[in-house]
């Protein structure tokens, strides 16, 4: 499958059409990159739980989110529906308790759908803006397409830890040089069909409750490690910013470029706001930076992103 509609000349776009992956997988493909996670990566990823330790690399939904009021997505809401007082009349003196949440796809911990980015009038794959309306959501490309391949071996690579610093500055972009940088500390290689975590400490402006620096100006990969992520045929991408990528864009008047070429270029899932503090501190200290992560999301027909509570064990 060919691209044909651009007509601007972006570096990003440019960058783009040399690491697309539309058409590799049949025109008809849904979930890109993902197709690296095949039964045999599944198998292996399993035989990396040895201790039984697990880190929860997900942000609390609830109304302490990151997000201020007034902004188009909101922090999550929760809601009883139904409380132990209501039921006590029960003749067999049953209580019961029921709840809802009303919350953004994306207010926390979340993965980016094929369906999230664009340009050009296209998603990945060729797939026209106009999938996605507000009587299905995204009708082709949407988030429950990948469900089941969000399940792998995970890799850390703690891009701060190479630094020495707990975080990187801000709008330090992370660059495939960066990348390679920190396997060879690590003693880790990125391989087909990992799902790749990033650690740059930016989670920890979170933790520390500066949230006005979290949403600031964010450390994150940027287009120098495209071609990297690529070539290592990676499955998805986390980041531990609000970002997924470097903020400010590095390409002028350009807005969130690396989105653009890995998302609808690549196909690559992009996952935003993961904690990867104790995880990368327990690496730290055994020397295991490879773990099986699982991190499906939620089958909601028609979203273009879930949230999510991932689960890396070791």
């Amino acid at each position: 499958m060919s691209d044909t509609t651009i007509t601007t000349s972006w570096p990003h776009h440019e960058l783009g059409k040399s690491l697309s992956n539309w058409g590799r997988w049949g025109d008809d493909d849904e979930i890109g990159t993902l197709n690296f996670v095949t039964p045999e990566k599944r198998v292996q990823a399993a035989q990396l739980v040895r201790t039984g330790k697990t880190f929860d690399l997900g942000m609390p939904f609830d109304k302490n989110g990151p997000f201020p009021a007034g902004g188009f997505r909101v922090n999550p809401i929760h809601v009883m529906t139904l409380l132990p007082s209501d039921t006590q009349q029960s003749p067999d003196g049953l209580i019961s308790a029921d709840d809802m949440v009303i919350t953004g796809l994306q207010s926390a911990t979340q993965w980016d759908g094929l369906a999230h980015v664009g340009y050009g009038g296209t998603f990945y794959n060729g797939v026209p803006a106009a999938v996605v309306n507000n009587f299905t959501g995204a009708a082709r490309i949407d988030f429950p397409k990948v469900i089941d391949r969000l399940v792998s071996r995970g890799v850390l690579l703690d891009i701060a830890g190479l630094k020495g610093v707990d975080r990187l500055p801000d709008s330090y972009e992370v660059t495939a040089a960066d990348l390679s940088a920190a396997e060879e500390r690590q003693g880790v290689r990125v391989g087909s069909g990992d799902i790749l975590l990033l650690r740059t400490g930016w989670y920890r402006w979170f933790l520390e409750g500066d949230r006005e620096h979290f949403l600031g100006n964010a450390s994150g990969p940027g287009l120098d490690s495209c071609r990297w992520l690529y070539e290592r045929e990676i499955a998805a991408l986390a980041v531990d910013n609000w970002s997924g990528e470097v903020w400010p864009s590095t390409v002028p008047n350009a807005t969130i470029p690396f989105h653009q070429v890995v998302i609808r270029d690549m196909g690559l899932t992009l996952g935003e706001m993961f904690n990867l503090e104790d995880l990368a501190a327990d690496c730290e200290q055994d020397g295991v930076w490879e773990f099986l992560l699982c991190a499906p999301g939620l089958k909601v027909t028609g979203a273009v992103g879930s949230p999510v509570t991932p689960l890396a064990l070791k």
